[in-house]
């Protein structure tokens, strides 16, 4: 079967899409597709879900921009198809051209399937600069409401293509149905020179589980790094899932959690403790949203988290992390805190596990050999439901 996708980017067909759409038999696209084109007399017109029908005849099938981008050449390739694809500007070269912005360091991200929204949510929380591929109940309203709280600015590019085409900013109401949400921590930003395309991996180069001397902290008052290792593992951080530091302190656990691409909300009521978290997150370049307050009661009407690391807090606070998480970290320095946490842990429904942390660190003496220098024990406990 000879299956053919043009693109449409609102521009006339090049010759050879043209060409092709002049032969076929069958002609498959959305109406607003079908309606742009000069669909030839006599062809079989099909919608985008009947791709099933498709038999073995000449076939053109009309995608917007580039169909493979989060496009329907996936589908065709699923089904055993080898198409020939004319692509069009894709939608996200489109809206920040007209934004004249460079979008290398652009995280790109589609909004359609079981549990998307969430998960781009949280990329836009935790990335600078996002373009969001919007789908049914996740366009730019519902975006913007989940940005609440967060310092983003929510621009939506309408209708891109057509006689309507134009980016803005969005603050409230009716959108046109084709757009495309970009979300910015920085409209006016000159994103630096990089050498990959949207943004710079994880995990980060400089590793994680830094040096404590890697955050600005108040008499050694931080989870040391070979915990903050372990409770990273637990936790698993990463790209589209948002974690809760509690009790943050320093916050070098939430600031390693956004180094691995995760969203992050972190509840501190120590005001000192607060702009060390602050000048820490800056010192590493991410984003952390921070709430001044005390756990449990500053939870309330918060993003539902992926995970939740407790630094600091009683089985109150542990107990509210275990209802609102699957998973959950808990960092002990006093043994009878222990029972009471775990208790809180099982009330709702974790299979609880944990260890003791006792590391020894070499410490150089005068002569140039190593002695090892014992740091304090540390209790680590764990959920999953």
């Amino acid at each position: 079967m000879t299956v053919t996708v043009v693109g449409l980017d609102g521009a006339a067909l090049p010759p050879s899409a043209a060409e092709a759409l002049a032969g076929a038999q069958v002609v498959v696209g959305a109406p607003h597709q079908l309606a742009a084109v000069a669909v030839p007399t006599g062809a079989r017109v099909l919608g985008p879900l009947e791709l099933d029908g498709l038999q073995d005849t000449p076939t053109v099938v009309l995608a917007s921009g580039d169909p493979g981008f989060f496009g329907v050449v996936r589908v065709l390739r699923d089904r055993g198809l080898r198409p020939v694809v004319l692509p069009a500007r894709s939608s996200v070269a489109r809206a920040f051209a007209l934004l004249g912005r460079s979008w290398d360091d652009v995280a790109v991200v589609s909004a359609h399937g079981d549990r998307s929204l969430r998960r781009v949510l949280n990329v836009c929380r935790a990335q600078p600069a996002v373009a969001v591929l919007t789908g049914p109940d996740a366009g730019a309203a519902e975006i913007a409401t989940g940005l609440a709280g967060w310092s983003r600015s929510v621009l939506v590019a309408e209708d891109l293509g057509g006689p309507d085409e134009r980016v803005r900013r969005y603050d409230s109401g009716p959108v046109h149905d084709l757009h495309v949400v970009l979300c910015l921590a920085d409209e006016d930003a000159v994103p630096a020179r990089g050498w990959i395309a949207g943004g710079e991996p994880v995990p980060p180069a400089a590793g994680w589980a830094l040096d404590e001397a890697e955050f600005s902290h108040r008499d050694g008052m931080i989870t040391k790094s070979e915990v903050r290792a372990l409770a990273l593992a637990r936790l698993a951080p990463g790209p589209g899932r948002l974690v809760w530091d509690l009790g943050a302190g320093s916050g070098s656990v939430g600031v390693e959690c956004a180094r691995l691409g995760a969203a992050v909300v972190a509840v501190e009521q120590d005001p000192a403790q607060c702009a060390r978290l602050v000048a820490n997150a800056s010192a590493h370049q991410v984003d952390v949203r921070l709430i001044e307050g005390h756990a449990p009661e500053v939870l309330n009407g918060l993003p539902e988290p992926d995970a939740v690391f407790v630094g600091g807090g009683g089985p109150d606070v542990v107990r509210a992390a275990a209802a609102a998480s699957p998973r959950v970290v808990v960092a002990l320095a006093a043994l009878d805190r222990l029972a009471p946490c775990r208790a809180a842990l099982r009330e709702v429904g974790h299979q609880v596990d944990g260890v003791q942390l006792a590391a020894s660190r070499f410490a150089e003496l005068p002569d140039g050999s190593v002695r090892l220098a014992a740091t304090n024990p540390v209790l680590l406990l764990w959920g999953r439901r």
